[in-house]
């Protein structure tokens, strides 16, 4: 194939400024001119001008991608905050449940009464201990009303030094966990979400605790052991918004 065949052969390169593509034009026309000196300078200024353009692309793709991918960065975190808000929700609702339930209820009896939950969940225990419910309405007020979270973990943990058998000792290790969770605490989040979900399997604690664990184990980067959490919880929990967090999860991470 001879040299003018091969720059009629060529086609210019694909940029975008006036300049360079007058330059491009030119260097096409000239490839197909001129003495084979000039042709072969023209010729490789087109491929040059080509091969510029490719890489610009290229980059730009990248920027997009890049772009792409912090977008769904950010997603995944707004998702994961909203999980955690609807779940703060779920803790406050069931605290005004048992609250209402214990108004209801009377208060008076020396033995614990369990009462039927308003929105026919599991049953709301109640103490029948004076002492023991101001207790453990001071540790919650702390978070609910005064917002003091720092203030409210030594009250969780006196609480339960006092009260360690207290109906509401499941709800006062999920509290201090979620406390601990919060201040990036996690090993001593972790241990209080065990003991929910070890050492009081009828609470209605153990899914919160499920996921709670599940989510320790995602910030750990122990993928397999978040997996087994959630699992869990689908399994065993599987009406529960929980259970439902904890699917969402699981698709996730596969």
């Amino acid at each position: 194939m001879s040299l003018v065949s091969i720059g009629a052969w060529a086609n210019p390169a694909p940029v975008t400024e006036i300049s360079r593509s007058g330059r491009v034009a030119s260097s096409t026309a000239a490839a197909a001119t001129g003495t084979v000196e000039q042709r072969l300078a023209a010729l490789e200024r087109v491929v040059e001008a080509r091969a510029e353009a490719q890489v610009r692309m290229q980059q730009q793709l990248q920027v997009l991608l890049d772009e792409v991918s912090e977008l769904r960065g950010v997603t995944e975190t707004h998702s994961y905050q909203l999980d955690e808000i609807i779940q703060r929700q779920r803790d406050i609702y069931q605290e005004i449940e048992r609250r209402v339930s214990a108004v209801q209820g009377s208060a008076g009896n020396s033995t614990a009464n369990t009462t039927p939950n308003a929105t026919s969940g599991p049953a709301v225990t109640v103490s029948g201990n004076a002492s023991e419910n101001d207790a453990y309405d001071r540790a919650v007020n702390m978070v609910l009303k005064d917002r003091r979270y720092d203030a409210a973990i030594p009250e969780f943990e006196s609480f339960l030094r006092t009260y360690p058998n207290s109906v509401y000792a499941p709800n006062a290790h999920y509290w201090l966990g979620q406390l601990l969770f919060n201040n990036g605490e996690l090993a001593k989040a972790k241990t209080q979400f065990e003991r929910v979900v070890n050492n009081f399997a009828d609470s209605n604690k153990v899914a919160d605790a499920l996921l709670k664990l599940g989510q320790i184990a995602e910030r750990e980067n122990d993928k397999a052991a978040a997996l087994t959490h959630y699992r869990k919880v689908v399994s065993a929990h599987g009406s529960s918004t929980a259970a439902r967090l904890a699917k969402e999860r699981v698709d996730a991470l596969k």
